[in-house]
């Protein structure tokens, strides 16, 4: 059984460059949310779980390997344990899979999974420390109010918010 399986950060953004050639797999599943959450935590991610567990000969097809998580060490477990079960996970850009046609652990591609894990978390953490500088300097400039002290929404705003207003939806 051949599972695409897509991730996007929010509700806004757009999963469809992930989604090429969808109609070839037999599920596609698509999570939004942080790449932080753990797969098998993520809504569609415990679908793919069960799918594992209920023992169907999976094969999970991804974009890329950031795909699996942002966190290098979740990765390299999601990476590890998919294998150790048989689990195929093909990623398609770069193209590697963990397993070789005849079941064997494909050495090449994990090592650049592992390479590529690397890179993805470290690009997470450059870019939060850039939001932090730029937070900086617009404080120094005091074109950054930040929260106000002691504001509070009501509950009805609160939930009036698009984003709350899906999570309420779902």
């Amino acid at each position: 059984m051949r599972v695409l399986y897509s991730r996007v950060s929010t509700l806004t953004q757009n999963p469809e460059r992930q989604l090429t050639k969808s109609k070839e797999y037999d599920y596609v599943l698509t999570d939004y949310c942080s790449g932080d959450i753990e797969l098998f935590n993520r809504p569609q991610g415990s679908q793919l779980k069960k799918l594992i567990d209920e023992g169907r000969n999976v094969s999970i097809h991804i974009s890329s390997i950031d795909r699996l998580g942002r966190n290098l060490l979740s990765t390299i477990q999601v990476w590890d344990e998919l294998t150790k079960k048989g689990i195929k996970i093909v990623c398609q850009n770069p193209n590697i899979t963990n397993l070789t046609e005849d079941g064997k652990v494909d050495k090449f591609s994990e090592l650049m999974m592992s390479i590529l894990s690397i890179t993805s978390s470290l690009e997470k953490s450059l870019i939060k420390e850039r939001q932090m500088e730029g937070i900086r300097i617009r404080k120094e400039k005091k074109l950054y109010p930040g929260r106000q002290i002691s504001t509070k929404d009501t509950r009805e705003r609160f939930l009036q918010k698009p984003k709350n207003k899906k999570i309420v939806e779902y």
